[in-house]
């Protein structure tokens, strides 16, 4: 046992319980090492999601407070529909192609049916976390070059070294813990289905909560992934919050100052009027990306700061 595997599985931070040593980084891979907890802590890690999710489709996490009220969503929306270049963004149902969903993760299609593909879409959002949309067009673009695409591509991702897929994807950021998600997700989609397919999640009788706890309950899948897989994948209304849009549903007073990013997800995929969910999140990814008057100490106008001044909120 080496002297930094001796000091992670001394480390008090570690709470997984036992650590197995099955992705540990072997010589020439990755400098990173990413060890994968034991199957059963895997297991109750999913539990856990699947039961905040459970507790939350109906409830509110902050059942007393009532931002954002439909009407102010609807002036945010026209707001920044002003302001967005192109304007509102609409959501395909089917794209026509995978660019028109407007997002780097949505997923090229196989096979007759024409449709994107759902397991590609979800290892495209796991590869688009923590990195620029840069970075994740290359680690994609490396992804698909060394493995290919459709389901054979899968199924030799999933019985891969471990480090094969972590070097197909460095270019992205935590290339090590990406590629073992990765996995992970690939083996359990197939022992759960029988092959490495998600493409029955398009079906119209599947309803989004069905849909998202099948999804969430994949190692590595939470919320937010789960919900941009729902809009730019299966183009469905859903509202995810990322790093933006946390920042200004907390700046628009959306989510209480102690909110948290899942719970603030939960709370307003309650709360916004479903027609605007994926028109609104877009928007406002988009907005905090380019507005430098809403940054943090930012300098120059911004019309939801404008807004809110008007409000004396």
């Amino acid at each position: 046992m080496t002297r930094a595997l001796k000091r992670l599985r001394s480390c008090p931070l570690l709470l997984f319980g036992p650590l197995t040593t099955a992705n540990v980084t072997k010589p020439g891979q990755p400098d990173e090492v990413v060890l994968a907890p034991p199957k059963d802590t895997q297991d109750a890690h999913a539990t856990k999601k699947l039961k905040l999710l459970e507790k939350h489709t109906m409830k509110s996490p902050y059942p007393l407070f009532i931002r954002p009220t439909a009407e102010e969503t609807r002036v945010v929306y026209a707001l920044l529909a002003a302001h967005t270049p192109g304007g509102v963004p609409i959501l395909h149902s089917e794209p026509k192609d995978a660019s028109d969903a407007g997002n780097s993760t949505s997923a090229p299609r196989t096979g007759s049916s024409a449709l994107p593909n759902v397991l590609d879409s979800v290892i495209g959002t796991i590869l688009s976390q923590n990195t620029s949309s840069q970075n994740y067009t290359r680690a994609k673009s490396c992804l698909d070059a060394t493995f290919g695409t459709g389901e054979a591509a899968f199924g030799r991702m999933a019985n891969a070294e471990v480090g094969e897929v972590a070097r197909a994807i460095k270019c992205g950021g935590l290339a090590n813990k990406k590629a073992n998600t990765i996995q992970t997700l690939l083996k359990s989609v197939k022992a759960k289905h029988g092959k490495y397919n998600l493409q029955h999640l398009h079906t119209e009788e599947i309803p989004n909560c069905d849909a998202m706890r099948e999804l969430v309950s994949y190692k590595g899948v939470g919320p937010k992934t789960a919900a941009c897989v729902l809009s730019f994948c299966l183009g469905r209304q859903a509202f995810a919050v990322d790093t933006h849009v946390f920042r200004l549903a907390r700046m628009l007073g959306w989510v209480p100052e102690d909110a948290n990013p899942v719970e603030a997800q939960a709370h307003l995929e309650l709360r916004i009027p479903s027609e605007l969910k994926y028109g609104l999140h877009v928007m406002l990814v988009k907005h905090g990306r380019t507005c430098r008057g809403c940054r943090y100490e930012g300098k120059g106008s911004c019309p939801l700061k404008a807004w809110l001044l008007e409000r004396n909120m």
